[in-house]
């Protein structure tokens, strides 16, 4: 587990950059490269190299001098900082499309993110299951995740629900919340939120096209 949650030097825009240099590292790895420069890593991410000597500085560099980086010692050490060193046990909140499209995702098991429950209010889907995982009863969500310590939520619920559920996941011992529902919501310190806004996403991708159209 990282030390460094707690460290007001380093920025976000960082963080959100270590899963990058993670995925790259893996892909390096898998094709037998052992050692990597920062140049030729930042020609790979386009990022420049002097961000990913600072970047990686803020944990302590890794790096030598006239030899580069190990690719394995690098990632390694990478996923420890990201926390996914030690398996996670997750759930998910609100059985629907989106719930069955994460939960048959493939990599989240390689990296220690393991759905171990599903619920719903729904009587027809309660005792069913998706990719094997039973769904059970929001009845049963609060003894659930102190009983087996759960370590994340995954919300794909209705806004018109998320902020009951919301609460209820409050007064448990959860410790994070992936948030797909369409609603921001702040939580005790202890539990850290990450709010993902899919159409704010292709929003993004829709304002790119527009300038690229706008220039030609």
């Amino acid at each position: 587990m990282n030390n460094f949650n707690d460290d007001k030097n380093i920025s976000k825009h960082i963080v959100r950059r270590l899963p990058r240099y993670f995925r790259f590292l893996g892909e390096l790895s898998e094709k037998g490269v052992e050692r990597i420069s920062s140049t030729d890593l930042s020609k790979l991410m386009n990022v420049t190299a002097s961000q990913i000597r600072q970047d990686l500085n803020k944990f302590g560099g890794f790096g030598q001098q006239g030899y580069g980086y190990n690719v394995n010692h690098l990632r390694r050490e990478i996923g420890r900082i990201l926390g996914i060193d030690v398996p996670h046990k997750v759930i998910m909140i609100g059985a629907g499309n989106l719930c069955s499209a994460i939960m048959h995702y493939r990599s989240f098991p390689r990296y220690g993110f393991n759905i171990v429950a599903a619920f719903d209010v729904c009587p027809n889907k309660i005792g069913k299951d998706i990719n094997g995982i039973e769904i059970l009863s929001m009845d049963k969500l609060e003894s659930y995740i102190d009983e087996n310590h759960i370590d994340i939520a995954v919300l794909t619920v209705p806004t018109s629900s998320a902020i009951e559920v919301f609460e209820r996941l409050g007064k448990t011992s959860i410790k994070g919340i992936w948030n797909f529902a369409h609603v921001d919501i702040e939580m005790p310190n202890n539990i850290k939120v990450e709010n993902v806004h899919l159409s704010e996403s292709l929003m993004i991708l829709s304002y790119n096209i527009a300038d690229v159209e706008g220039h030609e």
